[in-house]
């Protein structure tokens, strides 16, 4: 199998994975984007096609920051697609401490439209049958650090704790910002190398971070 799904995350059109994807290319895969209304929409619109692309073949599913919770999503409600393995990049799996406070305040409520609420409790739960590894940032630069005020290890964005969902077949942290991992020459390595073996390579990514 060497089709991938690549999903963006919230506010961002499926252009912003544009470069990732076509390094996933380079390395082999038959990857495209899938873009979606996240504001309008929420996850309903993405879910749909990732219905509708799994049933065209099974493919793996790569998502950066909401877009790997909505191809959880999509997974955990329709158990029978037919998925590969699950590369989330910086997702919120356990919720978003971020997006908790943004829709508690009146003025940011409606930042995250109908994402919302699906950032706010994540998806830490999957059919048991599909591998999903999570990469995620240990670099703490930008805006949802100032929203969120994290006092442990986070991206800048999404705390590493909101990262590790218990039912992960591997966990990688790399040192890069939110919207960094979207452009790391490492983080396509490691997803490439998760989805055709299942594991990322944690010395590779050591002696990269040296």
């Amino acid at each position: 199998m060497d089709r991938v799904i690549v999903l963006p995350g919230l506010w961002m059109p499926a252009v912003s994975m544009a470069w990732f994807a076509a390094r996933l290319r380079a390395l082999g895969f038959d990857a495209r984007t899938l873009g979606y209304r996240s504001i309008v929409d929420g996850a309903r619109y993405a879910i749909e096609e990732i219905g509708e692309a799994l049933q065209a073949g099974p493919a793996h599913l790569v998502g950066h920051s909401l877009g790997g919770v909505i191809a959880l999503e999509a997974l955990r409600g329709h158990p029978a697609l037919p998925a590969g393995r699950v590369v989330c990049i910086g997702s919120p799996l356990c919720g978003s401490a971020a997006a908790r406070v943004l829709r508690g305040r009146r003025l940011t409520g409606a930042y995250l439209g109908r994402a919302g609420p699906l950032l706010e409790r994540g998806c830490a739960q999957w059919p048991h049958a599909v591998e999903v590894g999570m990469i995620a940032g240990t670099r703490p630069r930008g805006l949802g650090g100032l929203v969120a005020r994290f006092d442990e290890p986070h991206d800048g964005t999404v705390a590493v704790r909101e990262t590790r969902a218990p039912g992960l077949a591997d966990h990688l942290l790399l040192p890069a910002s939110h919207t960094g991992l979207m452009f790391s020459a490492d983080a396509v390595a490691q997803t490439a190398r998760f989805l055709r073996e299942g594991a990322f390579d944690h010395a590779g990514a050591a002696s990269a971070a040296v």
